[in-house]
């Protein structure tokens, strides 16, 4: 097949380039420093009308595929954003997705385009503390009272919540023993953060301190059932529509990082000069940087091919996973092999690499781990037992 760009593609990759421009390593390195959520970064994407990439052009967005969001994603990524870049406009560009396909059309003229234009922001708040991955057991209840529903329990590892005043929420509207199917009883609302009913705290972690992550309690939130997307009980059949995407779109923001770290470290070797003579002259230092590039061209063309595949609606559940799975390696081992060409530099801030391994956690984690990655591949393309 042919991966090549089309010359809309690359004026979609040119334009995400110019953003970058704007907001180069030191203004990334300073959101990490002293964290506070990307603004102003955030509107100028917006202003370019990029929010809406994938969304439908009756609201709002551009109508394009999700080939064509992963480049943009990979590009703002590897422009020196990293995830911080990527992840405070990845719920925009996508989140909502199954609003677009089960929301009324009330629903879609009401939330779709003040969200494409970046006036909203929202949080997906699925995760819960004793859940894991097995959202199939997720406890947080949303309880039928009248015309509305009362949501209670609580939710981790929620991003941008901090600056979000919506959220798209999965919480259980039948009690689990009373399904017939454990994929039914959960549905899945689109509603107001009312920090009345819900007490949001932050989570200190490892890296991407632009762009929060939270633990959140809510009591007693009550949800207009104008705001429940779909039919009660259907919420996690809507919510793996969107699963073989936000693979293709986590990879390429993997494969962006990686692409940072070997950029950063392929200029060192060439600026460095130990024993009289630049350390990329040494195959120690060139073989370790020339295999990473190979295995992120790898991974990235993997990418674009579960994105084909789900752009021509064919099925790519397996090629979305190798595509995470790959991307999400391949990125690990180039910001790896970034650290150990700066040598001790790569530990310090001033050189940013230690901060793209650092976030590069987070793709290799979620949202799903490897190990369930290798299952369902197993499962799928090799005709093993099911493990889990």
């Amino acid at each position: 097949m042919d991966y090549s760009l089309t010359p809309d593609q690359r004026a979609i990759v040119e334009a995400a380039e110019k953003i970058c421009e704007k907001f180069g390593l030191e203004y990334w390195l300073d959101r990490e420093l002293n964290g506070g959520f990307p603004e102003e970064y955030f509107k100028e994407v917006a202003a370019g009308g990029w929010l809406g990439i994938a969304m439908p052009e009756e609201y709002g967005g551009a109508g394009l595929g999700i080939t064509e969001a992963a480049l943009f994603l990979r590009t703002v990524a590897s422009g020196g954003g990293a995830l911080a870049a990527a992840s405070a406009i990845h719920m925009n560009i996508f989140g909502l997705h199954p609003v677009v396909l089960f929301g009324t059309e009330e629903q879609k003229q009401r939330i779709l385009p003040p969200f494409t234009r970046g006036e909203t922001k929202a949080c997906f708040a699925v995760t819960e503390p004793d859940t894991g991955l097995n959202t199939t057991k997720l406890k947080v209840k949303a309880e039928r009272q009248g015309d509305k529903y009362i949501i209670s329990g609580k939710k981790v590892w929620i991003s941008t919540a901090q600056v979000a005043d919506h959220m798209l929420i999965l919480a259980r509207t039948t009690p689990i023993e009373q399904v017939r199917k454990k994929t039914e009883g959960l549905s899945l609302f689109y509603t107001k953060l009312d920090r009345n009913y819900i007490q949001i705290r932050e989570i200190e972690k490892m890296g991407r301190k632009a762009v929060d992550s939270n633990e959140m309690f809510i009591d007693g939130l009550p949800v207009s059932v104008e705001d429940r997307i779909g039919e009660e009980g259907k919420g996690l059949e809507y919510i793996f529509h969107g699963m073989n995407a936000e693979r293709c779109l986590v990879a390429a923001e993997a494969v962006g990082i990686g692409q940072a770290a070997i950029r950063l470290a392929t200029q060192y070797a060439k600026d460095r000069t130990v024993f009289d003579r630049p350390i990329g002259q040494n195959q120690g230092i060139q073989h370790p940087l020339a295999q990473s590039w190979a295995e992120l061209e790898a991974a990235n063309h993997m990418i674009m091919a579960a994105a084909s595949l789900l752009d021509r609606g064919q099925p790519c559940g397996p090629e979305a996973n190798a595509a995470k799975l790959l991307a999400s390696q391949a990125g690990m081992k180039a910001c790896q092999t970034a650290i150990l060409t700066h040598g001790g530099f790569g530990y310090a801030k001033e050189y940013h690499v230690e901060r793209f391994l650092r976030e590069m956690w987070v793709p290799f984690i979620a949202p799903v781990s490897p190990q369930l990655i290798l299952s369902n591949i197993a499962e799928k393309k090799l005709g093993l037992p099911k493990s889990y």
